[in-house]
């Protein structure tokens, strides 16, 4: 396993915790409650835990897309942090398209508790977090 990979892969699964971590501390400072696991769950009629191995999975693809690909769009950009927080927001951007996709494949989902801004607001948050650490762990020019 090449050390790029060991990267994506560590950067994917760090990023996925602190992304989950913030969400569950946000629903326990007043944000809507946010749960990504709960929710692929509820939408696509399985298991919580496949929901979490979903959750994962989901996010060591996006590291390595972020790896393999996102990082030379943002090349130009000097500051790690920077590019990973474009980089968070463009996959939060990716997930609200995938999101309104499931929705069209399997049908409603409960409506959310709480305010939709708020709740925006906070995947948005919780997505440049993620970003923020895949680029932390991912350095420029490994093989």
């Amino acid at each position: 396993m090449t050390e790029k990979i060991k990267q994506a892969l560590a950067g994917g699964i760090i990023g996925t915790v602190a992304m989950t971590i913030l969400t569950l501390i946000g629903g326990m400072m007043g944000m809507p409650k946010m749960s990504p696991p709960d929710m692929l769950s509820t939408m696509m009629g399985i298991p919580i835990s496949v929901g979490w191995m979903m959750h994962f999975m989901i996010g060591i693809t996006f590291a390595l897309m972020y790896t393999f690909f996102f990082i030379r769009v943002v090349r130009k950009v000097n500051i790690n942090i920077l590019k990973g927080a474009i980089f968070g927001m463009a996959a939060f951007i990716f997930a609200q398209i995938a999101i309104a996709g499931m929705i069209a494949i399997f049908g409603d989902v409960p409506p959310p508790e709480g305010s939709m801004m708020l709740m925006m607001l906070g995947s948005i948050m919780g997505h440049v977090v993620f970003g923020v650490v895949v680029a932390m762990f991912v350095k420029e020019g490994v093989k």
